[in-house]
């Protein structure tokens, strides 16, 4: 098994698993929102599957995502999360137009960097002339941009009103 593949798939593994949480969270907190919750809950459908097909490609591989990597295995802290990202503790605080903004803007954030890895692992399908993998990204990455076109939208649409009020 190639270690470059083993990394895109873990990497990939984590990032939709976070990003189905992070959608559920946001439906959930935002359920006045309407809008927000019912996509935002779907999305976060789209990541379970996408988390679901990983698995199972992975397994195909014998790469383990249960646990940490093995000894040995590339790490892949070199593809660590775009920031801290835990506003538990400030989301009571703040205006609730503003955490709905911060929310996407975290959500839009979570998904570009799944479609980047996405895209790597198309790149290593095509160069290792691996149909699975191809298939699989081919399968999944459009509706990682589905999902971050939705947040961009929402943020554009939300971001006048939220802002010129304060």
């Amino acid at each position: 098994m190639n270690d470059g593949i083993a990394l895109a798939l873990r990497t990939l593994h984590r990032g939709e698993r976070n990003l189905a949480g992070e959608l559920a969270r946001i439906a959930d907190r935002h359920r006045a929102e309407h809008e927000v919750h019912h996509v935002a809950t779907d999305l976060a459908g789209w990541s379970r599957e996408h988390v679901r097909r990983i698995v199972a490609t992975a397994a195909d591989r014998e790469v383990d995502l249960t646990g940490p990597p093995e000894a040995g295995e590339a790490s892949d802290a070199v593809f660590a999360p775009h920031g801290n990202r835990s506003i538990a503790e400030t989301a009571d605080a703040l205006d609730p137009g503003l955490l709905l903004l911060r929310d996407l803007r975290e959500l839009h954030l979570s998904a570009t960097a799944n479609s980047l890895h996405w895209e790597m692992l198309a790149q290593v399908a095509q160069a290792a002339k691996d149909p699975a993998l191809l298939s699989l990204a081919s399968a999944c990455h459009p509706q990682t941009l589905r999902q971050m076109r939705w947040t961009n939208t929402m943020i554009k649409t939300m971001s006048p009103q939220v802002l010129t009020s304060l």
